[in-house]
């Protein structure tokens, strides 16, 4: 799973979750953003495609590297 979150203040504001597959606000500002970003297809196409190119790029190495120090 690919999650993306942006923080201001300590605070969560907004989160991209590839297992939801769209962007979600937790406060006023944060939700003003999500539904701007899901309107948008080409940031939405891009979140998703950030899951294969960070999860599914790397997986079989950070799998093997645990294998061998487990």
């Amino acid at each position: 799973e690919y999650i993306e979150s942006y923080y201001y203040n300590k605070l969560e504001f907004t989160r991209f979750s590839s297992s939801v597959g769209k962007f979600v606000g937790f406060t006023e500002y944060g939700v003003r953003n999500a539904e701007y970003w899901n309107n948008d297809a080409s940031i939405l196409s891009g979140a998703k495609a950030a899951k294969e190119v960070y999860c599914l790029h790397n997986i079989q190495i950070w799998y093997n590297n645990m294998l061998t120090k487990s």
